[in-house]
């Protein structure tokens, strides 16, 4: 007759099964260890820094360049007092909403779409004039922009012919502007990752739908775009913190002028730390920039979490 193990010994066995599942995980875990420290040292380090800077009274000339003094969360209630904080705030939402989630989103998916199915010849070209404005240096790509739009500009010049008046373009719209010009400059990587997922769609499920009489909107919206949902939830969190995070583009075509007009969180960071002095307040302006990509990221990693759980 076969013996029973003891409740005992099945207890050992279970606690003995967990510790070694336990140090399996520990093994798999320790190549991930150098990338994980240098997280830590080149990331959460200079956040760190950055939000104590944001509390001191720290400038880049003056007795407090050399010693700086902590002064707890003044700089964020000076910030919000300040009427051009709102103003830049506004036109930060409004840049990243329209240039990155709606334009290099939705102009990138289209292109990706048209390069599918249109003639190889035209495909090349598109393909080649969209990709060089993303592969330029940012700081040329600005040029190129501000000499398209300025009052003498490109824009103008091809107006001009058709008798029309010339416009101001960058004084009497700077912000939709500078939005057409990070569209520009910036669509061909979201073009690029759509392509890539397109690819991966299985043609035999499309070309059962065109069978059954759906037709190419219907095909879109019912089948390619809910088999690329994950890939266009990845693709806007990527391009929304890319074009949070533009400052030469706006830099160059306006200044953030005129005035205030077109002044973003970047801008106001780089005139209030660099250009004034201030530079714990300036800290202060960027660690609200980091706060509104914490956002963003958060509910971005929400939902494509919530894509890959269904």
């Amino acid at each position: 007759m076969t013996a029973l193990a003891s409740p005992g010994a099945t207890g050992t066995g279970r606690g003995s099964r967990a510790k070694t599942r336990g140090l399996r995980s520990s093994a798999r875990a320790l190549p991930l260890l150098p990338a994980a420290l240098l997280l830590a040292v080149f990331l959460l380090g200079p956040i760190l820094v950055s939000l104590w800077g944001s509390l001191t009274n720290a400038t880049l000339s003056g007795s407090t360049a050399v010693a700086s003094e902590f002064i707890g969360f003044d700089n964020y209630t000076q910030l919000f007092k300040a009427a051009d904080f709102p103003v830049s705030v506004i036109n930060t939402i409004v840049f990243v909403f329209f240039s990155a989630v709606i334009g290099q989103n939705v102009l990138g998916l289209v292109l990706a779409l048209m390069m599918r199915s249109g003639n190889r010849v035209v495909t090349a070209v598109v393909g080649t004039i969209v990709v060089t404005a993303w592969v330029l240096p940012e700081i040329v790509a600005a040029f190129a922009a501000y000499a398209f739009f300025r009052d003498n500009g490109t824009l103008n010049a091809i107006l001009a012919l058709f008798g029309a008046e010339p416009v101001s373009w960058l004084f009497t719209m700077p912000v939709l502007m500078v939005i057409l010009a990070n569209i520009w400059r910036g669509t061909a990587f979201s073009m690029m990752v759509y392509s890539a997922a397109l690819a991966d769609v299985p043609p035999e499920i499309t070309e059962a739908a065109e069978v059954d009489g759906a037709s190419g909107i219907k095909r879109l919206f019912f089948i390619t775009i809910p088999m690329i949902r994950s890939t266009i939830g990845t693709n806007s969190m990527i391009v929304t913190l890319q074009t949070l995070s533009v400052f030469t583009l706006i830099f160059v075509m306006t200044g953030g002028g005129p005035g205030t007009a077109s002044t973003t969180l970047p801008i106001l960071a780089y005139q209030q730390g660099l250009k004034f002095g201030e530079l714990g307040y300036g800290t202060a302006i960027a660690t609200i920039m980091l706060l509104i990509g914490a956002v963003f990221s958060f509910f971005y990693v929400r939902a494509l979490r919530e894509e890959v759980s269904s």
